[in-house]
């Protein structure tokens, strides 16, 4: 177990291969509660943990950048995570800012009458946490998650205005603040937002912003092998056999440092 997610562990390797299994395969995951209660776990801080320290599995160090291939368009977008604080009014008072970009891919349908259909999917996701919408957090999200000369789509947020001077494709929407244009031209990445907002609040009831990376790292591993959850099982115990994950004290430290990685291959 040295040099993995599993060092110094006194839990019994079932249990971190049920976490594994649990966490990988299931469509929307599982949270620390109902890990506790499904393998009988006495503490909950021990289910947390190993649910945490797996997650630092969910990030291959080697991990390449979206996009690339001929004809295959990125959309990209950012949104806002959290709730409003009680006391501070109205507004996105302590909300984080999550970037995120997907592959739009093509795929063939057989429709009514034996006609073939084209259709729009999500190919592979990044979402990473970022301290602000300016132009050096945004695009620096994007150089680092999406491949150059890629054909990408944003809006029209001032953020994403120097993406063309860095080697891509870009096409700006402009949609004024309307979220309905932006919907309508960015299908894919609001699909995505809302899947992640929905899963936040459904199964974790929220998460603090010092843990919210490791969460969408969590996500991102996921959705990626949602076409295939026995192969996520096998990838993520292959990443956690050649990561170090934080201490317990590391985690509940106030000030502990969070995955940065924007998500997985």
């Amino acid at each position: 177990m040295a040099g993995t997610v599993m060092e110094r562990t006194h839990t019994p390797l079932s249990v971190w291969f049920w976490a594994a299994y649990l966490v990988s395969s299931q469509t929307p995951g599982i949270s620390a509660v109902q890990f506790q209660r499904q393998l009988g776990l006495s503490c909950y801080e021990t289910a947390f943990q190993i649910l945490h320290k797996l997650r630092v599995g969910m990030v291959r160090p080697d991990q390449d950048r979206i996009g690339g291939k001929p004809g295959e368009v990125v959309e990209a977008d950012e949104t806002y995570v959290g709730g409003r604080t009680r006391g501070k009014g109205r507004g996105v008072h302590d909300m984080a800012v999550v970037a995120g970009a997907v592959e739009v891919r093509q795929r063939k349908r057989a429709g009514s009458l034996n006609k073939r259909k084209t259709g729009r999917y999500a190919g592979r996701v990044r979402l990473a946490l970022v301290p602000d919408r300016s132009a050096k957090s945004l695009g620096g999200f994007i150089e680092s998650t999406v491949a150059p000369g890629t054909r990408i789509i944003t809006d029209d947020w001032s953020g994403y205005a120097g993406l063309s001077k860095h080697g891509y494709d870009h096409v700006a929407i402009a949609e004024r603040g309307d979220p309905q244009v932006a919907e309508e031209f960015m299908p894919i990445i609001h699909l995505v937002f809302s899947n992640l907002k929905t899963w936040l609040r459904g199964i974790h009831h929220g998460v603090s912003p010092q843990h919210l990376q490791a969460y969408l790292n969590e996500f991102t591993f996921r959705f990626n092998r949602r076409f295939y959850p026995f192969n996520a099982f096998r990838s993520l115990l292959g990443i956690a056999g050649n990561a170090t994950a934080h201490t317990y004290a590391e985690l509940y430290a106030k000030k502990s440092q969070t995955t940065t990685s924007s998500g997985c291959v």
